[in-house]
């Protein structure tokens, strides 16, 4: 196709290669190796809330937390088979249509790139080699890939993850590095009340119990880090509450 008049040929063409570029970039990144803890910011509750005004019944709640969920546990070997088999983001209760926002300053690195979390998502890059994920939006996010966010800028909309608005709609929140194979727990990065939060809203945030060692990773904030591909944390011997039918 001929380029539109009044647009020279030679800034298409650069156009074309920042666009491949930057594509080759975000690919790499999905395939680059972890960070290390050195390149990483430590956690310093430097980051918000991706909603709004006060929690509630008719605004949003704190659902399923991050890390060793009884809900990931039953199905530890299929959705989160690749993530160690805990839930790697959180759960945020919220009608479709909340505005959902930056937890952070920074610029957007991909909308509905491919991190799941559908039927849309957006990936934030922040300070510090880390990388915010936001699931479930109930639709393709007006932001541009490159473009400066701050925190607290509206960036989608809540959706539902069975796509209907009425099954589970949710927001999923993911912390990760930047190669998007390490998986951090948000609590410490996110200034809130979370002993609060924690009190209300509830679908499957309990977590499992390993009977040998049945005080681990029972807290919302005594959650372990997850390595993309790494080996099961929760193939627990004797296992709490058993898994309905078995574990999948």
């Amino acid at each position: 196709m001929p380029p539109p008049s009044g647009r020279p040929r030679r800034a298409i063409l650069g156009t074309i290669l920042a666009g491949s570029a930057l594509l080759a970039g975000v690919a790499a990144a999905h395939y680059a190796a972890p960070l290390p803890d050195g390149a990483v910011a430590r956690p310093a509750r430097q980051f918000g809330l991706p909603f709004a005004g006060a929690p509630g019944p008719d605004s949003w709640l704190l659902g399923q937390g991050y890390g060793n969920t009884t809900g990931a546990y039953r199905q530890r070997r299929s959705t989160y088979g690749n993530l160690q088999g805990i839930h790697a983001g959180l759960d945020f209760s919220a009608p479709c249509g909340t505005p959902v926002r930056a937890i952070g300053d920074g610029v957007v690195a991909e909308v509905d790139g491919p991190h799941g979390s559908p039927p849309h998502n957006v990936v934030i890059n922040h300070a510090g080699n880390l990388s915010s994920l936001y699931g479930h939006l109930r639709v393709r996010s007006s932001l541009r890939v490159g473009q400066t966010v701050k925190r607290g800028q509206v960036i989608g909309e809540s959706g539902d993850s069975q796509f209907t608005c009425v099954s589970a709609p949710h927001l999923h929140l993911e912390l990760r590095d930047r190669s998007h194979q390490r998986f951090f727990n948000p609590l410490p990065y996110i200034a809130a009340d979370w002993d609060s939060l924690a009190l209300a809203g509830n679908f499957g945030r309990g977590y499992e119990y390993d009977l040998d060692a049945p005080r681990r990773w029972q807290t919302p904030d005594t959650q372990p880090e997850a390595r993309r591909g790494g080996a099961l944390l929760n193939e627990f011997r004797r296992p709490w509450p058993p898994a309905p039918g078995g574990a999948r």
